[in-house]
């Protein structure tokens, strides 16, 4: 791979060694962030909903990534650990909305289903964002696992690696999340 390519199409392990590199910190991490941040974004929008809230979440999470990278240790694929971070971040934002207003979780699903019907930028036909609206039903937990299988198309075994959960365990909780979907969408959707 020549340099130039690598400028626009860098590995995990250039970024990771050019950030550790005082020269090229600020480049690597400029990198990192512009092969990272549309994944980052879509996968912890598909968790809050609100454009304004996601893009907030993946500032934190870029800056927890600035902080924190120089003592990544490589036992997970920089992706991995990535969504972790957002992960992480979009679970504990999702419970502290609920414990700041006090809110059950109807009512959070109730506002967030009206952002989805608002949002200019959520594309779709009448189906993908009724799709949407039943997804919030779901437990977050649950609904993680299968934003992450059926839109990220991403395998059991790096979820796993994400969740830091067994295979098995997310094959369970997808399954019941597609069965949950389709008694509310019906069985030809999925």
């Amino acid at each position: 791979m020549t340099e130039k390519s690598l400028c626009t199409h860098p590995d995990d392990q250039y970024l990771i060694s050019h950030f550790k590199n005082e020269d090229s910190k600020h480049y690597a991490f400029n990198l990192l962030v512009k092969k990272y941040q549309q994944k980052v974004y879509w996968h912890i929008r598909k968790m809050v909903v609100d454009h304004n809230d996601t893009d907030d979440l993946t500032q934190e999470v870029f800056l927890k990534v600035w902080k924190n990278l120089s003592n990544f240790r490589e036992d997970a694929a920089l992706f991995t650990w990535l969504y972790r971070i957002a992960t992480n971040e979009s679970l504990n934002f999702l419970k502290k909305k609920r414990r700041r207003f006090m809110l059950p979780i109807n009512d959070v699903t109730k506002e967030l289903s009206k952002k989805i019907d608002n949002d200019p930028l959520i594309e779709g036909s009448d189906i993908e964002r009724k799709l949407q609206k039943v997804l919030l039903t779901l437990p977050d937990r649950q609904r993680l696992v299968f934003n992450m299988k059926y839109f990220e198309d991403l395998p059991y075994k790096e979820i796993a690696k994400i969740l830091e959960v067994t295979e098995g365990s997310l094959k369970a909780s997808y399954h019941i999340a597609v069965k949950k979907i389709q008694q509310l969408l019906g069985n030809d959707l999925l």
